[in-house]
């Protein structure tokens, strides 16, 4: 379920930095990043957990499923605020520093 939810998040994401110039303006590469490269550390967990557990991997408790849902979902919206942060910092549209010079006259 993890994994799931991760690739769907960078295949959005992708999809959405490649139809839009707004977006790529917007710095959602960053996001991108975040979300393949967390789509690949699930990918090489599971393969590990595979090989341990063997065929028990497709049977797993639907409280296990939970859980892997909340922490992708918790993947995902820790990548957002990271992407936030990033948009605040670089102010690719300088909005922030026209808000910061209003406030300094």
């Amino acid at each position: 379920m993890l994994l799931l939810v991760t690739v769907m998040a960078a295949i959005v994401s992708t999809l959405v930095w490649y139809n839009s110039q707004k977006a790529r303006d917007l710095c959602i590469s960053a996001l991108c990043y975040m979300f393949w490269g967390a789509s690949i550390m699930w990918f090489v967990d599971a393969v590990f957990e595979y090989i341990a557990l063997k065929t028990a991997y497709f049977t797993p408790e639907p409280a296990e499923m939970m859980n892997d849902l909340f922490l992708g979902l918790s993947v995902i919206a820790f990548a957002m605020l990271i992407w936030l942060g990033i948009i605040l910092i670089r102010d690719p549209k300088g909005v922030v520093r026209q808000t910061l010079k209003k406030h300094e006259k």
